[in-house]
């Protein structure tokens, strides 16, 4: 996983081979949050865009805090190279931070191309020499104990941090938005408006998982969600965020790579995928609540998004 600079869609992206080391007592929380985005990402795509496979550092099944069992693909050192290696370790990471630990993550880094720490992941890390002259962040119950030991490492206050091939991220509540986050980098800002639309609530307050970090265009997410029956022009729309349409459509470029009119297109065609799969409307009653004119005119953008009209898609059952 690599973060570019904002895009709207990137079909082309290469599949992504996710290995995940998980530590007696992980947070499921915390796998969780950093496998549904994934998971939800994939579908959203139509591929396998995200393959992972699970690791423990001697193949042995592992529990979580909460007491469930995993039982791994393998032991850590049977993993081969992949994009990205994630250190998931939560409670107990002092009993884990031996030299055998750090041995089988400085080996396994080398097969990696990158390597995230989640919680206390970041601590085994640093403890094997991954973060030397890194920035990074970690749970905050940890700091102290932390900034103590590791000299080498820049520890910062943020809910996570990139530094070039190595990223950490302080917790269960901060994964979902560093995956998010990744994910947009990946395959596009379409793929993660569409799995924060997907995860978030309708009425949820603006948050940092957001696909995009601009507030004016956060809003301007909102509000498209929000008018999906009525949707708004692009004047309309600007006004009602107190701004221009020209500086909107500058920082919707910036900050999601397309123009407000494209996404909130997306938005209207995703929310009536939803309805075909999930629901049980009518093709009319789904035109008229997602903005369209007649179902013909849903139709026909349907069908340019999704390669078939809503119709033979809900008969598919896909």
């Amino acid at each position: 996983m690599v973060i570019f600079m904002p895009i709207w869609s990137n079909t082309h992206a290469a599949p992504q081979k996710i290995a995940i080391l998980l530590f007696d007592r992980f947070s499921n929380l915390c796998l969780a949050n950093c496998l549904e985005p994934m998971r939800a990402a994939n579908t959203f795509a139509g591929r396998a865009a995200y393959e992972w496979r699970f690791y423990t550092p001697d193949g042995d099944l592992v529990r979580s805090s909460s007491d469930l069992p995993v039982m791994p693909d393998a032991s850590i050192d049977q993993m081969p190279r992949c994009d990205t290696l994630i250190v998931m370790a939560s409670y107990a990471h002092l009993r884990h931070d031996t030299g055998q630990t750090r041995r089988l993550l400085r080996a396994a880094a080398q097969r990696a191309r990158v390597v995230i720490g989640f919680d206390s992941g970041t601590w085994l890390m640093a403890s094997a020499g991954l973060l030397d002259g890194y920035q990074a962040t970690l749970h905050a119950d940890l700091h102290e104990a932390f900034s103590e030991r590791f000299h080498e490492v820049d520890l910062q206050s943020s809910g996570h941090v990139i530094d070039r091939n190595r990223i950490t991220c302080a917790g269960a509540m901060t994964a979902f938005g560093l995956m998010h986050r990744l994910i947009g980098g990946h395959l596009g800002q379409s793929i993660a408006t569409d799995i924060e639309a997907l995860f978030l609530a309708k009425d949820a307050p603006a948050q940092p998982t957001l696909a995009a970090r601009d507030p004016v265009v956060k809003r301007a997410l909102a509000e498209m969600r929000a008018q999906l029956e009525t949707p708004l022009s692009l004047a309309q729309l600007a006004r009602r965020l107190g701004t221009s349409p020209k500086t909107l459509a500058r920082r919707c470029e910036a900050a999601m790579g397309t123009s407000p009119g494209r996404i909130y297109q997306h938005i209207r065609l995703s929310a009536a995928h939803q309805m075909v799969t999930e629901g049980t409307a009518s093709i009319a009653e789904i035109a008229v609540r997602c903005g369209y004119e007649n179902p013909s005119a849903l139709t026909r953008a349907f069908k340019a998004r999704f390669g078939v009209p809503p119709q033979a898609l809900r008969r598919s059952g896909v």
